[in-house]
C-alpha cells in the first residue's frame, strides 16, 4: 500500500506513556503537554496528508491544509527528543547500564509495551480499510493483508523487510523499537568497556551516543534509503538523551556539564551547515529547551492545563487507532455528504475529534488493560529502576 508507506519524517515518534510524575527530583509535566500538543499536530497533518475531505477544502484554505500537509510532520521530532530524554534517563543518568542479560530483559520489556497494543490497532485498521474500501476508492486504503504482512509488523520489521505498512505510523512504532534496542546495545557496550576503569563512568555511554548522534547527522539522516534503520533517527534521539545528561537533576554546572552542551550544540549545528534540515533545526531547539526547563527546580514546574496532561498520557492510543478513525469518517463523509467545502470541512473536525475519542476507549479498553496484565512479566524481566523511578544524580 504505497500511499501509507510515508516519508520517514512524517511518521510520528510516539512510545507508550512514561511514569512523569510530581515524584520526580524535576517535574518533567511538560514533556507530557508536549506529547499531547504534537499528537494532535500528527492527526491533523494526517487528514491534510491523506483526503479526500482535505482535497475538497484545499482551495479554500491553501495555506493552512498546505501548512499541515507539508510541515505537520515535523511534530514527530517531538518524540524523538523525547524518546532519547526517557531512554537516557531510563538507563542511568551516570553512563552505567545493567548486565547484558538484563539489557536483554528491558528490551524485551521495551517490546511488550509496544507490541500488544499495536497488534491490537493493526487488526482494528485492517477491519476499518474493509469497511471504508466498500464506500470509496481511495490510494489511502490497503489491500487485505497477507499472513506474512502481519507477522513482520508484529516482529516490527514491516519496512526492513520491504512490507507495506497497514497503517500511517506503524513503521514508526518499529523505529521506536529499534532505537531503544540500540541505545541499550550502546549502554551494555560502554558498561562492558569500564568495568576496569571506574573514572569512565560517566562518560562512556554520552561519548557513544555522541558517536552514533554524528554518524546520523552527517550520513544516514542525509540519506532517504536509510530512512527504515534507527540511525537515519538517531540524530534527534540522541539530541534528547544528551539534553538528560545536561540538564539532569543534581548535576552541576563543571566541565563536565559545559562538554555535554558542547556535544550537544556543536554536531548539530555543524550538520546544519553542511546540509540544512527543518527537522533536525527543531530536534535541536526542542532538546535545548528541554535541558533548559529539566534543570529547574520543581517549584518551577509547568502548571499544565489537566486536559492537556490527559491527552498527553493517551498520545499513544490516539497514534494507533487514528488512521482507522479518519478513514471510516473520510470514506463515509465521501458516501453520504455533499461534496462541498463546508460539509468535507465538517467531516475533517469530526475525525479530529473521535480520533481522540476513539484513543481515550483505546486506553481505557485496550492499552491500560494490556499494561496491567503484563506488568508482573515485565517486572520480573527486569530489576532495575526504569524511567518513572528516581534517576542517579550527576557527579
Amino acid at each position: 500500500m504505497p500511499a501509507v508507506r510515508m516519508p520517514a519524517a512524517s511518521i510520528p515518534a510516539f512510545a507508550p506513556g512514561v511514569a512523569l510524575t510530581s515524584a520526580s527530583p524535576v517535574n518533567f509535566r511538560f514533556l507530557t503537554v508536549f506529547k499531547g500538543l504534537a499528537a494532535q499536530l500528527i492527526v491533523l497533518h494526517h487528514l491534510a496528508f491523506y483526503g479526500p475531505m482535505s482535497d475538497h477544502v484545499r482551495p479554500y484554505a491553501p495555506l493552512l491544509i498546505g501548512w499541515l500537509d507539508a510541515h505537520g510532520r515535523l511534530a514527530v521530532q517531538v518524540f524523538l527528543v523525547i524518546g532519547g530524554f526517557l531512554a537516557a534517563r531510563s538507563f542511568s543518568s551516570d553512563g552505567m547500564a545493567p548486565a547484558q542479560s538484563s539489557v536483554l530483559a528491558r528490551v524485551a520489556r521495551r517490546y511488550l509495551s509496544l507490541a500488544p497494543p499495536f497488534m491490537a490497532a493493526i487488526l482494528l485498521t485492517v477491519g476499518a480499510s474493509a469497511w471504508a474500501r466498500s464506500w470509496m476508492t481511495h490510494d489511502s486504503i490497503s489491500a487485505a493483508p497477507t499472513l506474512a504482512q502481519l507477522a513482520a509488523h508484529a516482529l516490527m520489521l514491516q519496512g526492513v523487510l520491504g512490507y507495506d505498512a497497514l497503517s500511517a505510523g506503524a513503521w514508526y512504532v518499529a523505529i521506536d523499537f529499534q532505537l531503544y534496542t540500540l541505545f541499550a546495545l550502546l549502554a551494555w557496550a560502554s558498561s562492558r568497556a569500564c568495568r576496569g576503569w571506574p573514572g569512565a563512568r560517566a562518560w562512556l555511554l554520552p561519548a557513544a551516543v555522541c558517536v552514533a548522534m554524528c554518524c546520523s547527522l552527517f550520513w544516514y539522516n542525509r540519506d532517504d534509503h536509510f530512512d527504515v534503520w534507527a540511525l537515519y533517527f538517531f540524530g534527534s534521539y540522541g539530541l534528547g538523551a544528551l539534553a538528560y545528561w545536561v540538564g539532569a537533576p543534581g548535576s552541576s554546572t563543571g566541565p563536565r556539564q559545559r562538554l555535554l552542551m558542547l556535544a550537544l550544540l556543536a554536531p548539530s549545528m555543524a550538520s546544519l551547515a553542511l546540509d540544512f534540515r527543518s527537522r533536525i533545526a527543531l530536534a535541536l531547539a526542542l532538546a535545548a529547551v528541554i535541558a533548559w526547563a529539566a534543570r529547574q527546580p520543581s517549584r518551577g514546574a509547568l502548571a499544565a492545563p489537566a486536559a492537556l496532561l490527559w491527552l498527553g498520557r493517551i498520545s499513544y492510543s490516539i497514534f494507533l487507532v487514528h488512521f482507522a478513525v479518519c478513514l471510516v469518517v473520510n470514506a463515509g463523509f465521501t458516501r453520504f455528504a455533499p461534496a462541498s467545502a463546508g460539509w468535507q470541512a465538517s467531516g475533517m473536525l469530526a475525525a479530529w475529534a473521535a480520533s481522540v475519542l476513539a484513543g481515550a476507549m483505546f486506553h481505557a479498553l485496550v492499552e491500560a488493560p494490556l499494561a496491567r496484565r503484563m506488568t508482573h512479566w515485565r517486572a520480573a524481566a527486569v530489576s532495575m529502576p526504569m524511567s518513572g523511578d528516581r534517576p542517579v544524580p550527576l557527579n
